[in-house]
């Protein structure tokens, strides 16, 4: 089977990227932030170099956001993935995975050492994505509800790096 295609959204995109995560906030059964609020925010990050969103399958029907840092103890760029969405009308098509993998290969093209993300710890599905493409869990924040992951990408890492 085909990967389904993932590409770097532009500014041009970024109606259907507001789009994508109001689904997932719906999805989620929240009601906040406000639409517009989500789509003033999409505007203002999308033009940004340390913040880059992914569409995966054709509609596009799943979104991964990524956010870039500099890290002192890594003397390199660090990457979080901030949100993975996609419809549950595109569940199980391999649209998180591009989605996943894409994000990977994207954080390796701008020399990031590690990928980081945190993931509700009831979301089985998404665990077991993320640990088969190689994340591992670590500490997360206390009560929060969420498992904290790890995906180192650069085999030399700094000593006392993971």
């Amino acid at each position: 089977m085909t990967p389904p295609p993932v590409r770097v959204a532009g500014p041009e995109d970024a109606a259907i990227v507001a789009e994508l995560l109001i689904d997932w906030r719906d999805f989620m059964g929240r009601d906040w932030p406000p639409a517009e609020n989500l789509r003033a925010g999409v505007e203002r990050l999308i033009v940004r170099d340390d913040a880059e969103y992914l569409l995966g399958g054709e509609a596009p029907s799943g979104i991964v956001q990524l956010r870039y840092r500099y890290g002192l103890w890594l003397d390199a760029e660090d990457c979080l993935l901030e949100d993975l969405f996609v419809r549950p009308d595109a569940h199980r098509g391999g649209v998180g995975r591009a989605l996943v993998s894409a994000a990977l290969k994207r954080a390796r093209e701008r020399g990031c050492r590690r990928v980081e993300l945190d993931v509700d710890e009831d979301n089985v599905p998404a665990r077991a994505l993320y640990e088969s493409l190689g994340f591992r869990s670590g500490t997360g924040e206390p009560g929060h509800g969420g498992v904290f992951m790890r995906h180192r990408i650069a085999a030399n890492m700094p000593p006392g790096v993971s």
